[in-house]
């Protein structure tokens, strides 16, 4: 069993005990259930350049801790100082190290899009992350099934969230209605052996459509790896690594911000 199953695993038994605690309607009761989202496609859409999804993440199975200072509501503040595009949130516990918590509280102060990163298998944990205050969830292709992204597609939309569907290899594509999934996560990390290939991103972006909105998530440390991800086409990159490990995470943002210049990279080809 991978640390992919091992994760699917405990989260089946997350979802149980979940629905012993609430009933969907309930979540309607929570602060955000009935606040309006903030438009994570419009924001996309909207930027000239590549947009940064900059990501608050306390830890990970491949890494450990990844940040000792971790002070979710302070980090946040930074990413909105330095017009962050998004921000995602990891609330998974038990392997991130992470809270729902952690995406209420930041909901409070919020001035962009907000992304809950978790393992989502079930409605109600859709419901959950709008109650919360999240605006899109994500959804992982690898542990879902085409019933099941529909159905959480569907729900997601009902409960006025939107989605990023991710993937790491071809074999998940047979598996997605682009008609309802336009936002495209492509994870160059291999989910299996953690391994990372920028390279899947290209490979796989030639085979959405191209009105997709692509991003592309994990490996991005410099200016090359963003430089080659350019030749995808991409509209957003994921980031979290290479800022929660950051000594000064205002300064290494604003210095990622100058490498997602279209304009200057296209200057310089």
């Amino acid at each position: 069993m991978n640390i992919l199953d091992q994760i699917v695993e405990v989260k089946k038994e997350e979802v149980k005990k979940l629905k012993l605690k609430y009933s969907l309607n309930s979540f309607k009761e929570i602060e955000f259930f009935e606040s309006d989202t903030i438009k994570f496609s419009d924001k996309i859409k909207g930027n000239q350049n590549i947009s940064i999804i900059a990501e608050i993440k306390k830890a990970s199975p491949s890494k450990g801790i990844i940040r000792e200072d971790f002070n979710h509501l302070k980090i946040a503040e930074t990413y909105f100082k330095c017009r962050a595009n998004a921000v995602s949130i990891l609330t998974d516990e038990n392997f991130f190290k992470g809270s729902i918590e952690y995406l209420k509280e930041i909901a409070l102060i919020k001035e962009v899009p907000l992304l809950r990163k978790d393992f989502i298998l079930d409605e109600f944990q859709v419901f959950q992350s709008k109650g919360n205050g999240a605006d899109i969830i994500l959804l992982i292709s690898e542990i879902l099934s085409k019933a099941q992204i529909n159905e959480l597609t569907h729900a997601a939309k009902e409960a006025g969230l939107e989605v990023l569907l991710e993937l790491h290899s071809e074999k998940q594509l047979d598996k997605i209605d682009f008609d309802i999934n336009n936002i495209l996560g492509v994870n160059n990390r291999n989910l299996e052996d953690f391994s990372i290939d920028l390279n899947t991103t290209l490979k796989l972006s030639k085979l959405f459509p191209e009105e997709s909105i692509l991003v592309t998530e994990s490996g991005i440390n410099k200016k090359q790896d963003i430089d080659y991800l350019m030749q995808a086409n991409i509209n957003a990159l994921l980031i979290g690594e290479h800022l929660m490990a950051s000594k000064n995470i205002e300064k290494n943002f604003k210095e990622l911000k100058e490498w997602c210049l279209i304009t200057e990279n296209t200057n310089e080809s």
